[in-house]
């Protein structure tokens, strides 16, 4: 590996944990949850899942679970 590739990877670790330089706007995840897959979308601050209880709650365990993953790295309205 040359000697540039080998700073810009050092860099890239040092950026990869502090969680604050990054802002999602917008991902789809599939989600494997433990009863069957799931989909789930952010766009601006929304999530949207395909589960049931996501359709009358507008929460569910699938997008609070990748809420806990990426906090400080999503707005959530």
């Amino acid at each position: 590996m040359d000697s540039g590739l080998i700073g810009k990877l050092e860099k890239a670790k040092r950026y990869a944990e502090d969680r604050r330089r990054f802002l999602f706007t917008q991902f789809e995840v599939d989600f494997k949850g433990d009863n069957s897959d799931h989909h789930v979308s952010y766009k601006d601050g929304v999530f949207k899942c395909d589960c049931e209880f996501f359709l009358t709650h507008r929460r569910c365990g699938h997008s609070m679970a990748l809420e806990i993953l990426l906090k400080d790295m999503i707005v959530v309205n």
